[in-house]
């Protein structure tokens, strides 16, 4: 089981805290650092923010050995084309440890409040699906392509110069639903993340997936397996119970929250890895909370 990081980039970011928690993934052994791609919280109040493609930059240069990437980045917010051409470059830059998160889009507030057109299900999964077709061509071949789709039309368009990983940055595609969401997983992805589900759930969603992975002439391992999830971690049962602040345990599980001591964490991550996650990226609320990401990294990781 790899265990990565994932932080909430609307929740407070700016560079100092971007630059110590960088450093301390790097330093403490965690395989990789993500984080979202928001304006802003859903609900007020609003709070700092680094825009993700800067802040990606500045951790592809001065970092050497964790993977990274956006949980997820919607294509509401910029045309595929940019981002293909953003992220290649960035891949290029760390030497090819970008994993190019895609999503949807889902907040209405941050759409509404900067204007952006969010659209409803059916035309927002469309659009995904255009976004998709044009980011997977762009990296992967070298020939000029022309598209004509209800929302982008594209002439001639080619992305130079050629990601020096072939194929580019590996797409992941994050969420957890059946019927739209891995369905695109099968047809564009080298990675599914799924998003806060507990482990029988990932077991029969994993089965659908490798179902319609052999239906477009794909094998199971063609995709890896993630998690994003909250982890609650504490030292011992005390702080562990701290944390929790009167959340119903009961509930805390139903949503495949990762809690507990070292060994109840170790416990659970193993029960994953049984149903085929592969690596996991724990949702590190405190971005300033330095001394228990180092606490969580020399109490767990040594016993997965």
């Amino acid at each position: 089981m790899e265990v990565a990081i994932m932080i909430e980039g609307q929740d407070g970011l700016n560079w100092p805290r971007w630059q110590r928690m960088a450093q301390a993934v790097e330093d403490l052994g965690f395989v990789g650092l993500y984080r979202s791609d928001h304006y802003t919280n859903a609900d007020p109040p609003d709070k700092d923010s680094l825009e993700l493609w800067v802040s990606l930059t500045w951790l592809a240069s001065h970092t050497r050995r964790i993977e990274f990437g956006p949980l997820v980045s919607p294509v509401s917010f910029r045309q595929p084309t940019m981002t293909a051409r953003v992220a290649s470059a960035v891949d290029d830059l760390s030497g090819g440890r970008l994993t190019l998160g895609l999503g949807a889009g889902w907040q209405e507030r941050e759409h509404h409040n900067y204007s952006w057109d969010l659209l409803e299900i059916g035309p927002r999964f469309a659009r995904f699906e255009e976004g998709l077709k044009i980011i997977s061509h762009l990296l992967h071949s070298d020939k000029p392509f022309n598209f004509s789709g209800d929302y982008y039309q594209l002439h001639e368009a080619i992305l130079l110069p050629r990601p020096q990983r072939p194929g580019g940055p590996p797409i992941l595609i994050g969420g957890r639903g059946p019927q739209r969401t891995l369905p695109l997983v099968a047809k564009y992805a080298q990675e599914w993340n799924a998003v806060f589900i507990p482990a029988a759930r990932i077991a029969e969603l994993n089965s659908l997936l490798d179902r319609l992975l052999e239906e477009q002439g794909r094998r199971p391992a063609d995709v890896r397996r993630s998690l994003m999830t909250e982890v609650v971690f504490g030292r011992d049962e005390a702080e562990v119970q701290r944390k929790f602040q009167g959340r119903d345990l009961k509930e805390v599980s139903q949503r495949g929250i990762i809690a507990g001591t070292p060994a109840g964490i170790v416990e659970q991550l193993g029960k994953l890895s049984q149903v085929g996650v592969q690596r996991v990226m724990l949702q590190w609320l405190d971005q300033d909370d330095l001394d228990g990401l180092e606490a969580f990294a020399r109490m767990v990781l040594p016993q997965l």
